[in-house]
């Protein structure tokens, strides 16, 4: 099947991930099938299909937690399939994740929270707010800033919204200037106004910065509405590949039915 791929004016640019002939076996149970994919610098890409269809194994080909059992996967000009521990660390530095469960500390206030995501570039440990460097304790002000929440900068995170939890994840992520952000089912837990408002953040970020975004998503409206490019998965291939406005709800939301008929 020939997918339709968007006419991408960044082709001058390396691609941030290349896909070539992708397969990751499980035993005997094969989750992705010869899949192959390009997506350049700056992308917000929406990755939607039914649970199961490979979605979150792709994600951890990508960071390096899963190896193909076939093909080849670059991320960043490097295979980490191929990479050593070491260098496996340095490529991860650059690549941020975003999580459902939002990965915070609860006791701590979100200013910290934000700080340990410079703990990658610090040589020592650090404990508590004036432990670490003055520039990294204004630039991480900054961040909380930039995802609306810096009056809230020394509350502690258990007593904060679902939304302003993974607003301060985000603010985190960004202490590492990232090139390129995995974020799995970041919006699944939050109800449907902080959804749009974390995505919305993310996808302003994203223009701002110039990072790469990989986005899993199940609420279709979501994906539509924030991304540049949405790629279906479904039983471990990529049926649909296309630029958001090129695309509607009710030929992504066949991808779902056609599963569920199978």
């Amino acid at each position: 099947m020939t997918l339709e791929r968007p006419a991408a004016e960044t082709a001058q640019h390396s691609p941030s991930i290349t896909l070539d002939g992708v397969v990751k076996r499980f035993g005997d149970n094969t989750v992705l099938h010869g899949v192959d994919l390009q997506i350049h610098p700056g992308e917000f890409i929406a990755l939607v299909g039914p649970s199961g269809a490979g979605k979150s194994t792709l994600l951890r080909l990508l960071n390096g937690s899963h190896a193909p059992t076939d093909g080849r996967v670059r991320v960043l000009g490097r295979e980490p399939a191929r990479c050593s521990r070491r260098e496996l660390r340095r490529l991860r530095t650059e690549i941020g994740f975003v999580f459902q469960q939002f990965g915070l500390v609860g006791r701590l206030t979100a200013l910290e929270n934000v700080l340990m995501g410079s703990l990658g570039s610090l040589a020592m440990p650090r404990y508590g707010i004036t432990s670490y460097p003055k520039r990294l304790r204004e630039r991480a002000v900054e961040n909380l800033e930039r995802v609306g929440l810096v009056d809230q900068r020394f509350q502690r995170c258990d007593t904060l919204s679902g939304g302003q939890q993974q607003r301060v994840a985000i603010a985190r992520m960004l202490m590492q200037d990232a090139r390129l952000v995995l974020a799995d089912e970041p919006v699944a837990s939050l109800d449907p106004a902080a959804s749009i408002s974390v995505l919305e953040t993310l996808k302003k970020l994203s223009a701002e910065d110039g990072f790469t975004v990989v986005c899993s998503l199940h609420q279709v409206d979501l994906a539509l509405e924030v991304s540049d490019r949405i790629v279906a998965v479904r039983d471990g291939q990529f049926i649909l590949d296309k630029p958001t406005h090129t695309t509607d709800e009710p030929e992504i939301r066949a991808i779902y039915q056609a599963h569920r008929g199978a």
